[in-house]
């Protein structure tokens, strides 16, 4: 066999493509609905669970939500269809190991090191400690 019909092989038919470019679409549109559904689901549920904590542990609802996302996100299987690309195509890597709950990670260790420092500046320091006496303050009161 010469490389050209190993090349022409190793593509998927093109129906599969048709089809696989089809059900992208019905996936997008459904991942789409549940990300609209999700983002006041998740604001309530983290409130919820805000005002819920008890001995400094705040109600589940929030992490039950992400949990019941997650699952969603299994089933939608967004990108299933790389089970059909070429070999090469599945093993390029254009963002490298990392993701977005490292850089969030990384930059809250710069903001919480800034803080520490003194580097915030004495109107954000000073926000951000009204804004936590607050929280502490409701948090006292619900608990009483």
């Amino acid at each position: 066999m010469n490389p050209e019909s190993e090349s022409a092989n190793s593509h998927p038919p093109l129906w599969t493509l048709i089809r696989d470019i089809a059900v992208l679409q019905v996936k997008l549109i459904v991942d789409g609905a549940r990300d609209l559904i999700l983002v006041p689901a998740s604001l309530i549920a983290g409130v919820v669970s805000l005002v819920r904590t008890k001995d400094g542990k705040p109600g589940p609802e929030f992490y039950t939500l992400i949990g019941v996302g997650k699952q969603s996100e299994h089933w939608i299987n967004l990108f299933g269809a790389l089970k059909n690309a070429p070999p090469q195509v599945v093993e390029e890597n254009r963002f490298g190991d990392g993701d977005i709950d490292q850089v969030v990670a990384r930059l809250e260790s710069f903001l919480v090191d800034e803080y520490k420092r003194g580097a915030v500046t004495s109107q954000a320091k000073e926000r951000i400690e009204k804004a936590m006496a607050a929280m502490q303050r409701r948090r006292n009161e619900d608990e009483h």
